[in-house]
């Protein structure tokens, strides 16, 4: 286990991961607020790691600032420089509804799956306990994953 994430980066994509599919238009939320708060909160940094451009992308951001979530980087991670001049933006992990083994609700109306972020924090907890411990610090937050914790296990 990770106690201390020491510039941990986190790529996180936007539609269907940040907010439900809608593209162009930003989706509806989806809970990824308060985790992505969480872990910044924890010491990690953020990088938008979207195919959005132009005002498409700006839209993005704009969710991203209007929740007070700070990014690190937008599609690109400035510490990679020095070392690679890959376009493939440098993260210790990827959040992205599109990955193999991301948690994911599927509409009962047959809309595009989407992020679980309660099962997201459960995977995100037992790898770092700094985001257990920093979770104290978020009561809602706590109080929704322990009431998902609680329905998962019926």
């Amino acid at each position: 286990m990770n106690s201390s994430p020491n510039k941990m980066f986190v790529a996180v994509d936007f539609d269907g991961t940040c907010v439900t599919h809608c593209y162009p238009n930003v989706g509806v939320d989806i809970g990824a607020q308060d985790v992505l708060r969480l872990l910044v909160a924890s010491g990690f940094d953020l990088i938008l790691y979207t195919m959005r451009s132009g005002k498409e992308l700006k839209d993005a951001v704009s969710w991203f600032e209007s929740n007070d979530i700070p990014l690190f980087g937008i599609n690109h991670n400035s510490t990679q420089s020095s070392w690679t001049s890959s376009p493939k933006v440098y993260a210790h992990m990827y959040i992205d509804d599109a990955a193999i083994g991301t948690p994911l609700i599927r509409p009962e109306d047959g809309g595009r799956a989407y992020v679980d972020w309660m099962e997201v924090l459960s995977n995100l907890m037992s790898m770092y306990s700094v985001i257990a411990s920093t979770l104290t610090d978020f009561p809602e937050l706590y109080d929704k994953w322990r009431m998902h914790a609680i329905n998962e296990d019926l």
